[in-house]
């Protein structure tokens, strides 16, 4: 549960045992209404219904913009997940909870990063192969953040001996 990603991996691939994207619901009507969305398809929309709510939204309010057709428990189930992978935040109103996205697209994205490089025992093998894949625009920007980051924390600059 912890581990898992939020909506679809990179590149589109799906999770191994998971149906192909054109297997999966699309939306609601017509003969794609009796397939199943997957469970990271249904995390993005979820999520992406957050996004839009006008401030902290209850579970029914997420289950109408999805189109009424999951049932309440689903989406209880799916908004559980992403507060155990702490994508969304939650506060108690009376018996119930109202739900938030814990950050925006690139803060989720880059809490799946963090994820990853967690769960490996080497991150210096992993930051490694990642940065020497980067393109060269992509090892630029990687260089301009750091240093920002550097001026902005001068203590960080000490610790990298430069």
């Amino acid at each position: 549960m912890g581990g898992k990603p939020f909506g679809r991996p990179p590149g589109g691939a799906e999770e191994p045992g998971r149906a192909a994207p054109e297997a999966q619901e699309c939306g609601a009507g017509g003969p794609e209404h009796t397939r199943r969305r997957g469970q990271g398809q249904l995390e993005a929309q979820v999520l992406a219904a957050l996004h839009r709510a006008p401030g902290p939204a209850g579970a029914g309010w997420v289950r109408e913009r999805l189109g009424g057709d999951l049932a309440y428990t689903t989406v209880m189930t799916i908004l559980s997940r992403l507060h155990a992978k702490q994508a969304v935040t939650r506060e108690r109103s009376g018996r119930a909870y109202l739900w938030s996205p814990a950050a925006d697209e690139a803060g989720l994205a880059a809490l799946r990063m963090r994820r990853v490089l967690d769960g490996e025992p080497d991150r210096d093998a992993v930051l490694t192969s990642f940065v020497s894949a980067l393109s060269a625009q992509d090892e630029q920007l990687l260089r301009a953040l750091l240093d920002r980051a550097a001026d902005e924390d001068p203590g960080t600059d000490e610790a990298r001996g430069g």
